[in-house]
């Protein structure tokens, strides 16, 4: 066992290697695939004790049957299977196995849930619950139009830079996952609470510096973020569990209802592929069904 254990542990250090600095990951996602790919490990070295380049298809099946046994919410389990698709995508790139177990291994079946969204009305109430005579407010109000206005990403918001901002042209430069880069159209609006809000910031004026900073002049964090739009929307009063993320959802819903096309939408959100972008027609499409049965008499 101490043999393959050995052998799990080396592949496992490349692998980690690949997916940071080939694949480009997130550390979010390199340190989940990681706990995934230790927890398989582990259990296949107590179960039948082979290196990677022996395990089998059935092996997985049993390992996904274990998950399910677990309780593991399904949004997990798929999650874990993906892991082992890209570790045993990895041993194919390396020729360390001809065939990959996980091929015909089946996901688990889950309806996608979808996401929820704020009415444009319910954007402004929240907008409008911040104090913009201080730097603080016109800090918060300029991030929070920038995060709608655009579509963006929490990371996406907190990385921006001065050096990011192209008003002249009309774009911000974005910096989403895998380090790829997309311009994205500012609102005019959004062009003149960013202005106001540096005109009033303190500290140093260099265009590589982080747009958005906290009181100590540093980088503002993701918690930071959810925490002033939990304080607004408390404020706003509106009864809806709401983060960063809904605001980019209601962005691009309101693409779709506005008469944008979904490849414009997946260019705007950064999405690789547009099967990602396809959830939000699936809502598109569910809020007429609910239109069509308020509005028309049942018969």
């Amino acid at each position: 066992m101490a043999e393959n254990s050995t052998r799990w542990l080396e592949i496992a250090r490349r692998y980690r290697t690949y997916i940071m600095l080939e694949k480009r990951l997130s550390a979010n996602t390199v340190e989940s695939y990681m706990r995934d790919l230790r927890e398989f490990m582990h259990f296949v070295l107590r179960m039948w004790d082979v290196p990677p380049r022996k395990v089998e298809s059935q092996m997985i099946e049993r390992y996904m049957a274990r998950l399910y046994d677990l309780g593991r919410e399904k949004s997990s389990q798929a999650r874990a299977l993906s892991g082992l698709k890209s570790f045993f995508n990895y041993l194919l790139l390396t020729d360390a196995i001809e065939n990959s177990p996980v091929e015909f291994v089946e996901a688990p079946k889950f309806g996608r849930r979808l996401p929820d969204v704020l009415s444009t009305g319910e954007i402004d109430r929240i907008l409008a619950t911040i104090d913009r005579t201080t730097t603080k407010g016109l800090r918060d109000s300029a991030m929070l139009e920038l995060l709608y206005s655009c579509g963006l990403r929490v990371s996406e918001l907190t990385s921006l830079r001065v050096g990011d901002l192209f008003f002249g042209e009309g774009y911000i430069r974005v910096i989403g996952k895998g380090d790829k880069q997309r311009l994205v159209p500012v609102s005019d609006v959004a062009r003149e609470k960013v202005h106001a809000y540096l005109d009033r910031r303190t500290g140093s004026r260099s265009g590589e510096e982080t747009l958005f900073l906290n009181n100590r002049g540093k980088r503002l964090s993701r918690v930071m973020v959810f925490t002033i739009i939990k304080q607004a929307v408390l404020r706003a009063g509106i009864d809806k569990q709401v983060s960063p993320h809904t605001f980019r959802h209601s962005f691009a819903t309101h693409l779709l209802e506005g008469g944008a096309s979904i490849r414009q939408v997946q260019e705007m959100l950064g999405h690789e592929n547009i099967s990602t972008t396809e959830i939000y027609t699936h809502l598109d499409r569910e809020r007429l069904r609910e239109t069509v049965e308020r509005c028309l008499p049942m018969r």
